[in-house]
């Protein structure tokens, strides 16, 4: 009997032994909770135990084999990859916010720069490994002249954050061409979902302002036009690229993962507010940010061109899954 198509997928991460740094954090927790639900045996390094991440937060935690430690920590990074026989990696971990490199760029530096390169060295030394997926950002394009951003557009961050990404990006690829390792990277638009709590950012922020029947308040004039992926749809990308991480389409390549299109923020807010109990609230619209890069968004065509990802969530289809989390999460 021939399996379907969906279920060869589900089969292929059966037994599979996966180590994702970074398995903690918003992606992180979901990325996990996915291979898990796939029958992967995940093991997670773990810097911190953050009681608000969402991995701890369900108890999914006690599901994985945990490993306490640092991504700065080259020996346990090649210990871990060797002792556990690792097949497959995930590089989520680094410094994500960009306020907190501006203000400490040495240690995002180190992160998000050493930590990958030292997380890929002991790669190579590592046999057993297949392939490694590597999250960097279109943050690692800086600013463009050129919409949508296509993989093939120099990398060129000015400020910490962006450079950081840059850095890590063409250090994977490097790996990837020099010693003929199956790594790809992913660049993905701006994430959301149940799960973040940074409520300095636009969704969660909306999301809770309008369920405690507050006006949102949007710090730029509400032009700026981003490109917003539900969290779901990233973790299918990520998913369907560690699985062809040997083909030659796809071992040593940057793919895009965004919606495609670019929304305003005052888009983004008001069909939040359309989606809630209170649809007759006005934001608040501040028109404080300056030096702000106006318009951003990614062609995800190369990526539906190499393994047929697209995204499946419309901004509303993903905004009301998200409010339902964060109405159960504030609730609780």
């Amino acid at each position: 009997m021939h399996l379907s198509r969906q279920s060869e997928k589900e089969a292929f991460w059966r037994g599979r032994r996966v180590f994702i740094t970074g398995c903690t954090g918003f992606l992180g927790s979901w990325l996990t909770a996915a291979l898990l639900e796939r029958g992967a045996a995940v093991v997670g390094l773990i810097r911190l135990r953050e009681p608000d991440s969402e991995l701890i937060r369900t108890g999914l935690i006690s599901r994985i084999t945990q490993v306490s430690g640092e991504l700065l920590d080259y020996d346990l990074l090649r210990q871990t990859l060797v002792e556990q026989q690792i097949d497959t990696v995930f590089h989520l971990a680094g410094q994500t916010i960009v306020g907190v490199a501006n203000r400490d760029p040495a240690a995002t530096f180190e992160t998000n720069i050493r930590g990958t390169w030292l997380l890929l060295e002991a790669v190579r030394q590592t046999p057993t490994v297949r392939g490694v997926v590597v999250a960097s950002s279109e943050k690692a394009y800086g600013e463009q002249t050129t919409l949508p951003y296509r993989e093939e557009f120099p990398l060129q961050g000015r400020h910490p954050y962006e450079v950081s990404k840059s850095c890590a990006d063409l250090i994977a690829q490097s790996f990837a061409h020099t010693f003929g390792l199956a790594i790809a990277v992913t660049r993905c638009s701006n994430l959301y979902g149940g799960g973040d709590l940074n409520w300095n950012r636009l969704i969660p922020g909306t999301i809770q302002s309008v369920l405690d029947g507050q006006q949102p308040v949007i710090r730029s004039d509400g032009s700026f036009r981003r490109d917003y992926l539900y969290v779901a749809d990233a973790v299918r990308g990520y998913l369907m690229l560690a699985q062809h991480l040997t083909e030659p389409g796809v071992r040593g390549q940057p793919f895009n993962l965004g919606s495609g299109c670019a929304v305003s923020a005052l888009e983004v807010v008001r069909t939040i507010v359309a989606l809630s109990d209170t649809p007759e609230i006005e934001p608040v619209i501040l028109n404080e940010v300056k030096n702000e890069i106006l318009d951003e968004y990614l062609s995800p065509a190369k990526a539906e061109q190499a393994i047929g990802w697209r995204p499946q969530y419309t901004l509303a289809g993903g905004l009301k899954e998200a409010m339902d989390w964060y109405k159960a999460y504030l609730n609780a």
